[in-house]
């Protein structure tokens, strides 16, 4: 995702030095389709599930209820955020605008990598203790 929204932001920084008359400005537009698409599909196929998968892997069956709501909650409120800002951004700058959305992306894979624990193999009990 993040490789994408970078070629997504790079062509829009580019886009702005080039003449609209040129075949390189085409290019770049169809470019910048094609990360937008990609980032779609990598989202779809990893990021977008997260928020279930994490929950019913690693949270106790006591808690599962009022903790999958919070998760739900905490989901669609920041995709309502996205959307919210995203017409603002695009108006301030629209390299900008992909320039933050990767490094939300950066900063995301980090969390991940640093914070949420590898469950392949191991039961609930060795889940939770990671957290204890």
């Amino acid at each position: 995702m993040a490789l994408s929204l970078l070629v997504v932001s790079i062509s829009f920084y580019l886009k702005e030095y080039i003449s609209p008359d040129s075949d390189l400005y085409a290019t770049l537009s169809l470019v910048s389709v094609a990360g937008v698409v990609v980032m779609v599909i990598a989202f779809s196929l990893g990021l977008g599930a997260m928020p279930w998968i994490i929950m019913f892997e690693i949270l106790p069956i006591n808690i599962k209820g009022l903790a999958g709501s919070f998760a739900t909650l905490a989901n669609w409120f920041f995709s309502w955020l996205v959307t919210l800002t995203a017409n603002l951004l695009l108006d301030w700058s629209l390299g900008g605008t992909f320039t933050i959305y990767t490094a939300a992306c950066v900063f995301t894979a980090g969390f991940v990598a640093i914070w949420v624990p590898e469950t392949k193999g191991k039961t609930l009990e060795e889940i939770q203790q990671f957290f204890r």
